[in-house]
């Protein structure tokens, strides 16, 4: 889809003009934001994208929960699939797909009962997403709708309006370093 190609050339510019502290400082308060949520606070479970590429680092969230006893993995993808992998130490994680950091070792695990901490390229107020293409997130999401999803981003991925498909299947919170975005019917 035409638009979406041009919505992920214009925000992964953005994010290339942000310097490393910036990604880091707004990632802290992003962090903040999260750890606030009744959704985190609750959850024994965490699924957690590894960041990569000036995304919101996810790496605080993950400390974060550990010291809170919670349980994380993180995903690896296999085939047109993501396989959830338990996270205890950030030297599990090696470049794999697309150069994405995914664990290399570990135990698979199949939560039903967790929060999702999602990527994406873009978001518009209504909760809808714009991924990176490969629609992993859709897929996975579909078959295990019981987990609550939680997006991560910086204020300049909120655009008005992204196009959506009938497969996106749309975070219920968005967390940037400013605002949190709910939407309780999804």
């Amino acid at each position: 889809m035409e638009e979406k190609r041009l919505i992920r050339k214009q925000i992964f510019a953005a994010r290339k003009q942000c310097s490393d502290a910036q990604v880091e400082e707004w990632s802290h308060q992003i962090t903040d934001q999260v750890l606030k949520l009744s959704e985190f606070v609750k959850a024994k479970h965490i699924l957690a994208y590894a960041d990569y590429n000036h995304e919101v680092m996810t790496r605080y969230i993950i400390e974060e929960a550990w010291k809170a006893g919670k349980e994380v993995a993180v995903p690896k993808v296999v085939g047109k699939d993501m396989v959830f992998y338990r996270l205890t130490d950030f030297s599990q994680l090696e470049p794999g797909y697309f150069g994405i950091p995914e664990p290399v070792r570990g135990e698979i695990v199949k939560w039903e009962d967790a929060l999702m901490v999602m990527p994406g390229v873009a978001f518009d107020p209504e909760n809808n997403r714009v991924g990176y293409g490969g629609g992993f997130y859709d897929r996975f999401l579909e078959k295990h709708p019981d987990i609550t999803r939680l997006a991560v981003a910086f204020d300049f991925q909120i655009l008005d309006l992204v196009p959506t498909e009938p497969t996106d299947i749309c975070p219920q919170i968005i967390v940037t370093q400013s605002k949190v975005y709910r939407r309780e019917d999804l």
